[in-house]
């Protein structure tokens, strides 16, 4: 049995949220993959762009920055350059300087420190199951997937628990901001020029910003210098600091991505277990399994759809040449269901091994920082609910973000029998 099997006709608009509304079109991707790896995508709202699918040249890619930029913004989205400054975060920008950014943080999220957070993580999963379980039927995105990565964002960033939902809830504004569900202002439907200078052009970054500002305030006359926030202030060894603006949009950033690809990847696996039985069994027996399944409960999940670049100079690859100037999508969620790189991708395999999925951007140095903790709260809330259920199948139809960009399923109606 496959969890989730794609609709669409093939063809689909890659530039088209509602393309994506029923899932990700990936009998597309699979048509592109083998026919047009390197696909000329016309954009009727901007500049059109050369889509990537296959894993092998997305990996590659992602390696060269010296030809292909994220200093040009990293959505499809088309920007003024002062769009991009006013809303730009280390992601967008190119080695050395997205490299300087990294080095203050890279202790922050390394491998030892997460770990170090393993207790509270399961602390968390064991109060969000004890609440919510009993029910028997409910939205598994909203009373569990959604609630981990919120309450952990409180610990590491240092943020007041009764704050958290209002922070989440800006933060689904912002990454979300072309779903209706989740924002007044949706991108592509509105006129939102207003707020050009603002991440993800939304009103929800400005709202952000003013509670950051009062927050390190607040720290600051308490004398707290814990937390990344506090890291992301100190001077680089050249002595710069960065801007106001700068630090707007690393809190943002922190604020939704931290919060969504883990809810998503969280959800995601959620839904297996749905419709493939035999992976709660395979929980529950534990043991090497956990070494393993987090990336594939990922790999499955593909949060981040899609990064863009931008050439610097002419390219020649699989017969076309991508000159200076153009945008470049990796489409991560193609790369991750490649049947050249994944037996039987649209099935969830816990056992899979290697398991060589771009969710993180692996491979580059944009390669995601939080990936330790994704990992972690991914495997401890997968050990936590499996003890704690006998069986667990649909209550009704999954629905799926509006979002070329973010993947995801926004309301997940489970029933669960506990042991």
């Amino acid at each position: 049995m496959t969890v989730w099997t794609p609709t669409d006709d093939g063809y689909a608009d890659l530039t088209s949220h509602d393309a994506f509304a029923e899932g990700a079109p990936h009998n597309t991707f699979a048509r592109l993959r083998r026919e047009d790896p390197l696909h000329w995508t016309e954009y009727a709202d901007g500049q059109d762009f050369w889509s990537i699918t296959r894993h092998a040249d997305i990996a590659e890619m992602n390696k060269n920055t010296g030809v292909f930029s994220s200093a040009r913004g990293i959505r499809m989205e088309d920007q003024t350059y002062e769009e991009y400054l006013a809303r730009r975060t280390f992601q967008e920008t190119d080695p050395p300087e997205h490299s300087q950014t990294r080095m203050k943080l890279m202790k922050a999220f390394s491998r030892t420190t997460m770990a170090q957070y393993e207790d509270d993580i399961r602390a968390i999963c064991v109060d969000i199951l004890d609440e919510v379980l009993d029910k028997g039927t409910f939205d598994a995105t909203k009373e569990i997937a959604r609630q981990l990565p919120m309450r952990m964002l409180g610990r590491i960033v240092g943020l007041p628990d009764a704050d958290l939902p209002w922070l989440v809830e800006k933060g689904d504004a912002l990454i979300a901001n072309t779903d209706p569900d989740f924002t007044t202002h949706v991108l592509d439907k509105l006129d939102t020029d207003e707020f050009r200078m603002m991440p993800f052009n939304s009103p929800a970054g400005a709202e952000l910003y003013l509670y950051a500002r009062d927050l390190m305030e607040k720290k600051e006359r308490a004398g707290d210098t814990s937390g990344v926030l506090h890291m992301i202030l100190q001077p680089s060894k050249d002595g710069s600091v960065i801007s106001d603006t700068e630090f707007r949009n690393f809190f943002c950033l922190v604020v939704a991505a931290g919060n969504d690809t883990t809810r998503y990847s969280i959800a995601a696996g959620i839904q297996a277990m749905c419709h493939q039985p035999e992976l709660l069994e395979q929980m529950r027996a534990g043991g090497d399994i956990w070494e393993t399944a987090p990336d594939e409960i990922i790999r499955w999940a593909t949060p981040a759809l899609y990064f863009r670049r931008t050439a610097l100079q002419d390219h020649e690859m699989h017969g076309k040449t991508i000159r200076a100037g153009d945008k470049v999508l990796y489409w991560w969620s193609s790369a991750n269901r490649d049947e050249t790189v994944f037996d039987d991708p649209f099935r969830v395999d816990l056992y899979r091994n290697p398991n060589r999925h771009l969710s993180f951007g692996q491979g580059g140095p944009h390669v995601c920082l939080g990936m330790w903790l994704a990992r972690l709260e991914v495997k401890v809330l997968f050990q936590e609910l499996a003890k704690r259920l006998r069986s667990i199948e649909p209550a009704g139809p999954h629905r799926f973000l509006r979002s070329n960009f973010v993947g995801g399923i926004k309301e997940l109606p489970v029933t669960v029998t506990c042991a």
